[in-house]
């Protein structure tokens, strides 16, 4: 990667992940784009508003700025995704679709995330295999399970180098999450210390895969700099750090504040989706052909998390 493009710039992982690649590549080689203002982007930084399906300023920006990278991460997640299913399809599929005509035409590495939305409640809940049967219930896995398809066929069709991992939950302490099932986790740190106590959506008992900002953000960047020879699965690596239920991330907070409580008040469209997920993925693909190698556990993210946000 020399001169990258980051649209959905502003979100969760965007926010995290360009301020490392500025670090790495240079303010100058890095344009941030969004459909929305340049909240959470430094002022010294390139930023563009970019709505991703619309192709034309899609390309005259990428070829504008000479992009050899796209991190297409521009998307609408789970739970906002089945309150506005025709939305969410016209920005996680039509928008990919444009990434991937310009990037077909540019000549341009893209990386897409998929997520472990991806599969369904056939699936294998336990070690769940790289390669396995996919049928998600939720509009937002069966756009995932597209793209998927979508950036093979780009790869194998037209040579794009086309790279991708299935996304765990993800947990920031720069950005508030924006809509997804597993947002709970994140949740729970910002009121342990603000309230002392949370009411969680999701059921005791409920395992889910997880990953600390930081660690995605490496995944990131050490699959796109992997060479493509290495590389067999290419676009949906199974990647995750830890498995945890809700008593657990209580547990691992009240090691610090001891008098920090938690309750239950499920929500039945989270939990529904939450129930159709693995419990955990096997991510021996990732490890083996580019090296995936997670640093935080949830005792070490708990106490990153909680000393970020204190300060704050």
């Amino acid at each position: 990667m020399k001169r990258i493009l980051v649209t959905g710039a502003t979100g969760q992982i965007g926010t995290d992940l360009c301020d490392e690649l500025r670090k790495i590549y240079g303010e100058e080689n890095v344009i941030s784009s969004a459909r929305n203002a340049k909240s959470g982007i430094t002022d010294n930084c390139i930023f563009h508003k970019l709505d991703c399906r619309d192709s034309k300023g899609f390309y005259e920006l990428a070829k504008k700025y000479k992009v050899d990278t796209i991190i297409h991460l521009a998307a609408v997640l789970s739970a906002v995704g089945e309150q506005n299913p025709n939305l969410l399809w016209d920005i996680n599929v039509n928008g990919l679709y444009n990434a991937l005509e310009i990037s077909r035409e540019l000549n341009c590495s893209l990386f897409v995330p998929s997520s472990i939305g991806a599969f369904g409640p056939s699936t294998q809940k336990d070690n769940t295999p790289q390669i396995t049967i996919q049928r998600p219930t939720t509009a937002y896995g069966i756009s995932k399970v597209s793209g998927e398809l979508l950036c093979d066929y780009y790869h194998s069709k037209y040579g794009v180098d086309t790279r991708g991992v299935r996304f765990p939950g993800l947990i920031s302490y720069k950005t508030l999450p924006g809509g997804g099932t597993t947002d709970y986790a994140v949740h729970i740190y910002y009121e342990a210390l603000k309230s002392g106590h949370y009411s969680s959506f999701i059921a005791e008992g409920t395992y889910m895969d997880m990953m600390y900002m930081p660690d995605a953000v490496d995944c990131i960047i050490k699959l796109m700099e992997t060479d493509s020879s290495r590389l067999i699965d290419r676009n949906a690596f199974n990647v995750s750090a830890m498995s945890f239920e809700p008593e657990d991330i209580r547990k691992s907070i009240q090691r610090i504040i001891p008098e920090f409580t938690m309750d239950y008040n499920v929500d039945p469209i989270r939990q529904a989706i939450a129930d159709s997920w693995p419990n955990k993925l096997d991510v021996s693909a990732a490890r083996e052909q580019w090296g995936f190698d997670p640093k935080f556990d949830l005792d070490k993210m708990t106490d990153d998390m909680l000393r970020h946000l204190k300060n704050r």
